[in-house]
Formats: structure tokens, sequence, C-alpha cells
């Protein structure tokens, strides 16, 4: 069972990150009809969705469907990829930076299209834009509906060791596990493998195999995909574990939250005259977006030259690169 469409019972389910944080205060039209008038930005602006490299396109998708009619922007931050491995003041320094770089272009609202990121730095990123009144929804793994659907109470938590170490992770098991047991497993190497294209090769799948492995022992029957990346492992997946575990990945109640936002902050694009756009980015190789937009069938204009956007802890290493 695979389950992209799980509904969370109320707010704060630990599904996406904008749920799990108190109600953000209500302000009136008129001030954020004049703040974006301030800023540029307008109803038929493009969605920001940024992520470390290409697994956000997983939340992209999602949002793609649900949202026809909005244009989108995604930034793969794939040069300082993965956050996973990175430590926190690292990833709160490149989060920041994309942010900027999306609301220079602009955008009107943000995507947090990185578990990793949305763990470390949402609440920085908020603090970051609320001049803006910008609506932001981040993406946390789906420990609430895993504790809700698995009937052996043993789920298993694949994800980055950054984000299981992380305060926000550990704050979500205290609230939502309960009775059900959750092994928790970090996926080192595949987020690497998959912005190479690797979704299936021997030595990936003898990886993922030892992961899950560890979860299935244990007797999980439902596995969190907690980084968007591993929704693209889901063939490798059934492979190796057939259709015993039921997969919660959160990228549809993502969607559903920012329409939500959007519909909120009176910021939904209405009936295009012209098409609405999807437009991808990256700071690294484009390839892999070319690739994975084939995939989705996602028609998407893609950069050709790598985008070069510096930060504290990266601009010396940038200019060597380039």
């Amino acid at each position: 069972m695979y389950m992209r469409e799980f509904e969370p019972a109320q707010a704060g389910a630990g599904v996406p990150a904008d749920m799990a944080a108190a109600a953000p205060a209500v302000v009136s039209a008129d001030v954020l009809a004049a703040t974006r008038a301030a800023a540029g930005v307008a109803a038929d602006a493009p969605i920001g969705i940024f992520d470390s490299g290409v697994g956000g396109m997983s939340v992209l998708d999602a949002i793609y469907r649900l949202l026809p009619n909005e244009s989108l922007l995604y930034c793969a931050d794939a040069l300082y990829a993965p956050y996973g491995e990175r430590d926190d003041d690292y990833i709160i320094d490149r989060s920041l930076a994309v942010c900027d770089w999306l609301l220079e272009q602009p955008v009107k609202a943000l995507v947090v299209a990185c578990n990793t990121a949305t763990a470390q730095t949402i609440e920085q990123l908020r603090k970051h834009t609320e001049h803006l009144h910008l609506p932001i929804v981040g993406i946390e793994p789906g420990v609430k509906p895993a504790a809700l659907l698995s009937k052996r109470r043993v789920a298993g938590v694949l994800a980055t060791a950054s984000t299981l170490k992380s305060q926000r992770f550990q704050a979500l098991l205290l609230r939502h596990a309960g009775d059900c047991h959750f092994v928790c497993v970090a996926g080192n190497g595949l987020v690497e493998a998959i912005e190479h294209g690797d979704t299936g090769s021997p030595a990936l799948m003898a990886l993922l195999e030892r992961y899950l492995d560890e979860m299935l022992d244990a007797g999980a029957d439902t596995l969190v995909l907690g980084c968007t990346h591993y929704p693209f492992l889901t063939g490798a997946i059934r492979k190796i574990a057939g259709e015993y575990l039921t997969l919660i990945d959160t990228a549809a109640p993502v969607a559903r939250q920012l329409e939500r936002l959007l519909q909120q902050h009176d910021l939904l694009a209405q009936a295009p005259t012209l098409a609405p756009t999807v437009r991808l980015c990256s700071t690294g190789d484009t390839a892999p977006l070319h690739t994975l937009a084939g995939k989705l069938g996602i028609s998407a204009e893609i950069d050709a030259r790598p985008l070069r956007i510096t930060s504290a802890r990266t601009i010396d290493t940038c200019c060597r690169r380039r």
C-alpha cells in the first residue's frame, strides 16, 4: 500500500510543517495587499520550491497535479547536496541563501521541499520573511499517520541523519508515536545515488535492503519515507519488501496545505490567459532535473547554466568551482 493521500485528522499531524506550528496571526487583506504590492508580488507570481537536490521534485509533482493554474519555480541546491550529513549551521546558511534568491524572483509562497531543511531551518525562514507575510510550508516525516496505520504497532522511518537527530523530529515522536515503536534508520548514501539517477543498481539495492532489513527484522509493517528523495525508490522498496510495508509519503498533504494557505492569503492563481510555467534551476548539474521532469511528465523550462547562490559558509567553495 502506498499512502500518498493520507489526510491528517487534525492540525499538528506531523505532516506539513506549517500544520505543526501555531496558527499565524491574522493579517488583514489590506495589509497583505499592501505588502505584496510593495514587494512586487502578484497572485500570478510563481510558487518557490527548494530542496538540496532533485528530491523535492516529488513535492513539486504533487503541487503541479493539485494546482494546475500555478506557475512553479524550483531550485535544487545540488552543488552543496546532500544537506542530510551537514552540520546545522551549514544547512541554515544554505537554506536562507536559497530563500533569498527565490524572494528576489519574486515568489508568492515558499515550499521547503526538504525534510532536513525543514527540521533545521523552518523557524528561521519564517522569522526571516515575517515582514512579507509570506505563506511558507515545510515537510516533515509522517509519524502520526504511521502510528495510526500500523497494525503491528511497529513502524520504520527512513530519513537523513540530520533529520533523525533534530529536535523537531524527536518532538514529533514524543507527540504522536504513542504505543507504536519506531525503528529509525539513517539512509546514508541513498540521496547521493538518486542525485546520480540511480534508483535500482545492484549496489543501491544492496544498500537499501540493509536498511529495510533492520526495520523488517524488528517487525515493522509501515515505512515513513522521511526524505523527499525516497519516493523515487518506491519501485526498489517493492522489489525488496513486496507489498508488506505500507509506505507513507507526505508530498500530497503538503500540496493541500499550500492550497489552503494560498486561499487564506488570496493568492490562488485563477485560470490564466497564458499557460502557467514550471521553471527548474540548480546550483549544480541540471541533467537530473531534465531526467526527472521527463519521467514525471512535467513540461518545464530548465535553466541551461547553474545558478550561483553564494552564502557565508560556501562563498570560497563557490568561487573555486566556477
